[in-house]
């Protein structure tokens, strides 16, 4: 059996192996290659990659690539072709042959009108460690105005309300994304919140109250002023668990903070698809008193 030492040394060697195919997505990734990311052996990397993540390596290159498609054809303008020669894939129907197989629905299909409960229920990120020591800074948040888009029901859904805020700052020009921070207040954990109960909050900050009864329904809101601990969180928004865990659990504690009434938040420094999964940026916010 593993030591306590052991096993995290495996585990960052799997890491590199993560990193290196999220960063080349649009290579060739075999398997001589990434075992030699890793410093296993070829001939025994494949039973050591499968044990480890549940999925074949060629499984889980390939929902990488799907999963990047997915945010590029459902935030993008990129036309489809462009988008199945980059992550990856021979020809656009070779492509389209694996994003039927996988989501139902045919890339343009998913364009249009995106499903994203089958990719929720079908792809399973692999087990993953934080890379960095937790870096916490206290800052004073100023008073905030936003424009507010209310996300209510299954949390794999969020992505219909984002697409539905993006619209809405498209047709106004009132928070533009290249000059307008942009915020998520999480009201729910996911992980403890029944899905229609849910509610999560898409914010674009604005220096003026918005026209109301829009149709799609973005109101009028504030970020209250206040103290906050911020953590600062590389990579896919699906995995911020990884860092807001270790804020409650072992940071908070051992601060002697206590919380404010008002929820966690996070500031997206960038967004997809302006820049691959890999490089988001995502500064997490926690109020505190004082």
């Amino acid at each position: 059996m593993m030591t306590e030492t052991q096993a995290a040394a495996y585990a960052k060697r799997f890491e590199r192996v993560f990193d290196h195919i999220e960063r080349h997505l649009d290579e060739p990734l075999d398997l001589e290659r990434l075992s030699r990311v890793a410093n296993f052996s070829k001939f025994h990397f494949h039973r050591q990659f499968s044990h480890y993540c549940g999925m074949s390596v060629i499984a889980y290159v390939r929902q990488l690539r799907l999963k990047h498609a997915c945010d590029r054809l459902a935030f993008g303008q990129e036309r489809v072709i462009d988008i199945a020669l980059d992550v990856g894939f021979d020809s656009p129907e070779a492509f389209a042959r694996a994003f039927r197989q996988a989501f139902g629905q045919s890339p343009s299909q998913f364009r249009r009108n995106p499903q994203w409960r089958p990719w929720r229920e079908r792809i399973t990120p692999p087990p993953r460690i934080r890379r960095e020591p937790m870096d916490v800074k206290i800052v004073n948040f100023p008073a905030t105005r936003v424009a507010v888009l209310q996300h209510h029901g299954a949390p794999e859904l969020v992505n219909d309300s984002a697409r539905l805020f993006i619209q809405w700052r498209q047709e106004t020009g009132l928070s533009p994304v290249r000059a307008s921070r942009t915020f998520g207040i999480a009201f729910s954990d996911p992980d403890v919140t029944e899905p229609e109960a849910f509610r999560f909050d898409i914010c674009g900050e604005v220096t003026q109250p918005i026209p109301e009864g829009n149709p799609q329904g973005v109101t009028n809101g504030e970020i209250s002023e206040g103290r906050c601990a911020v953590v600062r969180h590389l990579g896919s928004h699906d995995r911020l668990a990884e860092s807001i865990y270790p804020l409650f659990r072992e940071w908070l504690p051992e601060s002697g903070e206590e919380l404010r009434d008002f929820p966690l938040f996070f500031h997206y420094i960038n967004l997809v698809p302006d820049v691959a999964e890999h490089e988001l940026i995502t500064d997490i916010l926690l109020p505190l008193k004082g």
